[in-house]
């Protein structure tokens, strides 16, 4: 019997090899801001050790062939560094930034159809040029325009030009702690500046400049959507069918999401390596028949890659569809040339090409989830799938299905933590029942397109689509009803993220190993993950803070001491579930508050607010400053809700350390008051600018 070697993991695994140099490189020149420079001489150390390699002895290759992979090692990390910064247009000579000062007219070319929003319409747009000097100059770089609601539509589409003559601002945070950073989000779009537009702040021109492509996807996605709208009529039922057919999200109820999410499904609402292996294994079903033909093996994967990446771009070619669709390519041209393809290879490749055609999605949470839940599958299910054996098809089945649910989440764990702060712990039942069931309604509206050309047939099966969605809505609503169906508030570091995967990997080599030194290591990090977390609930029951958070047109105003916290402003940010969440609860899960009214070591006193010997004053409409002799010390004045004030008189009533300015004041107010404080030489803090005011006590 002959002995078959086995290629170590790393020699099966060549695209794994170029991908974590490239991803050294690009995480280096983004935390870093390395220059170009940096970079081209690791390709020239690169190039030299190759050369050393090249010229030595073929009977000495061996000995030294880590010179190669350092060579190739070196490249790769250049590589990296090159396309992050390349690929980040604030390095670009013609980037808007550079050029772009106040009023100055822009000429913008819309990029998508525009978005109809509660108070606005939406638009992406590419700026094209900036009239300097009596002259037109080429300009890069996207921007989102909000034109004002009124009675009638912008007359514009994909491909419209338009000239803007108002203010560009620029996309900048909230900067509430612990929320979400918009304006880098933005920047990894490549989109920094926006535009909220009157009627009068622009004028179409009759031109367009448009992509053949783009205009035939968009042409595309437009009719489905149209098909959809004419033969499902309820607005929460015809807002999952867009976007579990094709990802389109626009028309979501926020609260809907909401629950999908709770119950650990929402990425059946999410375009993603679900939706397009069931497409996957639908062309193999029907194409079955073309196996008895010569030309199977050539016309099957033509078919097959036509239709998913066809559905790929129409359904916006997220990084999440892409890695699937790359990945199923592989599959198909493997089963096609009869060659089985290494998963973990394939898995490395696809994020290898999407990174080097976008570097930044490295920081996109839909490309971390999906790579790490494949991933995880790929490890994990068999290994699950043989704790129970069934010899019954159907339990069979069900089992395989929780196998792969219970294996998706051990490497998206860490990130769901991370990012989102809370863990679904029905999402072994929701998905027992949302998977299937989802994969039904998505056959039936590919179907729903197929008939369309027959109202009578459409209008029935659209009936039995919106039927279906809404059962399943009612099914994923009641189980976030239920208690306990969500594990909220849960805060970790990126530092805790990393040692939870370190612990997961070495776990698994003791499990595959029984290696006991792996079992130690394993403990080790549990006992450091566990000790981070300790030490930072002992910071936090400590804590004493004062914070001011940056609301659009409102108040919002926390007292922070240990664990509790009591709040002061606007009863809407205690209603509005929306505001709640994107505005403060990032922050008390940061700072891990519960609500309650009984802090002591604060002394609340109508406007007044005193802490550890600091006195800090709330200046709104209703403020009345008495006639006072001499000067009151206050550390802290926050002026809100637009107060008939002037900071002089306030300057002669108080001796004041800090004045905040917080959102609900107008901005010209707000200007009229930084004006005056600079010439008074008072200090100051704008929430709108600034982004939240946050002091320790």
């Amino acid at each position: 019997m002959l002995y078959q070697f086995k290629q170590p993991f790393y020699k099966q695994t060549p695209a794994l090899r170029l991908l974590l140099p490239l991803i050294v490189g690009i995480l280096l020149q983004y935390h870093f801001r390395l220059s170009l420079i940096f970079f081209y001489y690791t390709a020239a150390v690169a190039i030299f050790l190759w050369l050393v390699y090249a010229f030595i002895a073929t009977n000495k290759k061996f000995i030294f062939s880590w010179l190669s992979g350092c060579a190739i090692t070196l490249l790769f990390i250049a590589v990296g560094g090159v396309l992050s910064f390349t690929k980040n247009i604030e390095n670009h000579k013609q980037w808007i930034g550079n050029f772009y000062t106040h009023q100055i007219p822009v000429l913008l070319t819309i990029q998508e159809p525009i978005v109809k929003k509660p108070k606005s319409y939406k638009a992406l747009a590419t700026a094209n040029a900036v009239f300097i000097n009596n002259q037109w100059q080429a300009l890069e770089g996207d921007v989102l325009l909000y034109f004002k609601k009124d009675s009638t539509q912008p007359n514009i589409s994909y491909g419209s030009q338009i000239i803007v003559a108002s203010n560009l601002t620029p996309i900048i945070n909230a900067g509430n702690p612990g929320g979400f950073n918009y304006a880098r989000y933005c920047s990894f779009q490549n989109i920094h500046y926006q535009a909220f537009l009157n009627d009068k702040d622009f004028s179409i021109l009759t031109t367009k400049n448009t992509n053949k492509f783009d205009e035939l996807i968009i042409t595309a996605k437009t009719k489905v959507l149209s098909v959809l709208k004419n033969y499902i009529q309820q607005p929460n039922e015809l807002s999952i069918a867009e976007a579990l057919l094709i990802g389109y999200r626009d028309d979501l109820d926020r609260d809907l999401v909401q629950s999908y999410s709770n119950t650990g499904v929402v990425h059946i609402i999410a375009i993603s390596g679900l939706h397009l292996g069931m497409i996957y294994g639908l062309l193999i079903f029907l194409l079955k028949p073309l196996s008895r033909f010569r030309w199977n093996k050539l016309i099957k994967p033509i078919v097959i890659l036509l239709v998913l990446w066809g559905f790929s771009f129409i359904a916006g070619a997220e990084p999440s569809i892409l890695r699937s669709a790359v990945m199923f390519s592989f599959l198909a041209v493997g089963e096609a040339i009869g060659k089985r393809t290494n998963m973990y290879n394939s898995l490395a490749a696809s994020a290898f090409l999407l990174l080097l055609i976008n570097p930044f999605n490295l920081w996109d949470v839909g490309f971390q989830l999906s790579y790490t839940a494949v991933l995880s599958i790929v490890v994990f299910q068999k290994h699950i799938n043989r704790w129970f054996y069934f010899k019954q098809k159907l339990l069979k089945n069900f089992w395989s299905l929780n196998a792969v649910t219970l294996s998706a989440q051990i490497l998206t764990l860490p990130v769901v933590l991370y990012h989102f702060h809370q863990f679904p712990t029905l999402f072994l039942f929701t998905n027992l029942f949302a998977v299937p069931f989802s994969g039904l309604i998505l056959y039936m509206e590919l179907l729903l397109l197929v008939v369309s050309f027959s109202t009578l047939i459409a209008t029935y099966l659209g009936k039995i689509i919106e039927w279906c969605i809404a059962f399943m809505n009612k099914v994923i609503v009641y189980a976030d009803s239920l208690p306990f169906s969500v594990w909220q508030s849960i805060q970790i570091s990126i530092i805790q993220a990393i040692i939870l995967y370190a612990a997961i990997l070495v776990f698994w080599i003791w499990l595959r190993q029984k290696k006991t030194a792996a079992f130690v290591v394993g403990l080790f990090f549990i006992a450091s993950f566990i000790l981070l977390r300790s030490i930072d609930f002992i910071e936090k029951n400590t804590q004493q803070k004062f914070i001011v958070y940056n609301v659009p047109n409102n108040t919002a105003i926390d007292l922070i001491e240990g664990r509790k916290y009591k709040f002061i402003g606007d009863s809407v940010l205690t209603q509005n579930g929306f505001l709640k969440n994107f505005h403060l609860k990032p922050s008390r899960i940061l700072h891990r508050m519960n609500a309650s009214n009984t802090i002591t070591n604060f002394d609340v006193h109508k406007n007044l607010i005193s802490c550890n010997g600091k006195n800090i004053l709330i200046i709104d409409d209703g403020f009345y400053t008495p006639p006072l002799t001499k000067k009151i010390d206050i550390d802290i004045i926050v002026l809100t809700k637009n107060p008939k004030v002037y900071l002089n008189k306030l300057a002669q009533t108080f001796h004041c350390k800090q004045y905040v300015f917080d959102s609900s004041n107008p901005f010209w107010k707000v200007a009229y008051w930084k004006k005056d404080a600079d010439s008074l030489h008072l200090k100051y803090h704008n929430t709108a600018t600034d982004g939240a005011f946050v002091i320790n006590l």
